[in-house]
């Protein structure tokens, strides 16, 4: 019976020790992102192009398009997941695969590639300055089916900067999608993403995007596609009273309209669901 009772207290003093050590864990994790949250602007995250600021959130994304052929294409996903900010300055983003489905007889439906982005924000000031820079890096691991992903890995590296002007936020993010087998016949694709938002009001942060891609090597070379694409967010819709809390609702919309001559797609409407945390 004594020995009994021994194993009951250590039972019990083992499971509460790995409970407090998780609330300790979660409690720092939350102070870390207030802390690092507070030290950038409050911008938001745009409909389609990448951010200087780094945020934690769970997002997911549904996109409906037309094919250069006007075939009508669902993109289930957008590609997102989850950004987490494991360390201070620093967001780790875990990117599931979509689910794309073609509505053609000639292309099967599957599911494209996962990816993973790290991204460090170098420097930043919320007041007297309003500015935030950022560098980011994603790795792609050709998981697609149905040729719906790309052949091979892809190492994508990013600049971002942007800067406030009261309610006004102007960022642009210069990047390039480097494969890392085969770059002779794929090619390479440099990427320039610009957007402008005005926050109105409480909530809504209208927005105009230029999402522009330049082909180097491969099928496309020489070739360039551009999108001029407006969009609003609204941002954010707390959850509970606590104004201590980060827990809310964030959605947005926007629809990517072709400028170029040469375009793989055009009319891509995007509609965006984000949960901060």
């Amino acid at each position: 019976m004594f020995r009994h009772s021994i194993i009951l207290t250590s039972l019990l003093w083992f499971s509460s020790t790995i409970v407090l050590a998780q609330s300790e864990f979660f409690k720092a994790w939350e102070s870390r992102v207030r802390s690092t949250s507070a030290r950038q602007p409050a911008w938001v995250v745009p409909v389609f192009s990448p951010s200087a600021v780094i945020v934690q959130l769970a997002r997911v994304d549904f996109m409906h398009q037309y094919t250069s052929n006007h075939a009508e294409t669902w993109n289930y996903g957008g590609g997102k997941g989850v950004n987490l900010i494991p360390f201070a300055r620093t967001e780790i983003d875990i990117n599931l695969p979509a689910y794309l489905e073609h509505n053609s007889a000639t292309v099967r439906d599957g599911t494209s590639d996962f990816s993973v982005t790290a991204k460090y924000r170098m420097f930043a000031t919320a007041e007297g300055g309003n500015y935030s820079t950022a560098v980011q890096v994603a790795f792609s691991v050709p998981t697609g089916s149905y040729k719906n992903g790309a052949a091979v890995s892809t190492v994508t590296p990013t600049f971002i900067g942007g800067k406030g002007f009261g309610n006004l936020a102007v960022q642009s993010g210069l990047g390039a999608v480097l494969p890392t087998s085969s770059s002779s016949t794929i090619g390479r694709t440099i990427l320039w993403n610009s957007v402008a938002q005005y926050k109105l009001g409480k909530y809504f942060w209208p927005e105009i995007e230029a999402n522009a891609s330049y082909f180097r090597g491969g099928a496309n070379d020489g070739r360039s596609q551009v999108f001029v694409t407006p969009g609003v967010i609204v941002s954010k819709i707390r959850l509970r009273p606590d104004p201590g809390s980060r827990l809310g609702l964030v959605f947005g919309s926007g629809i990517q309209i072709a400028t170029s001559h040469y375009h793989s797609y055009n009319h891509n409407l995007i509609l965006t669901g984000r949960l901060t945390f």
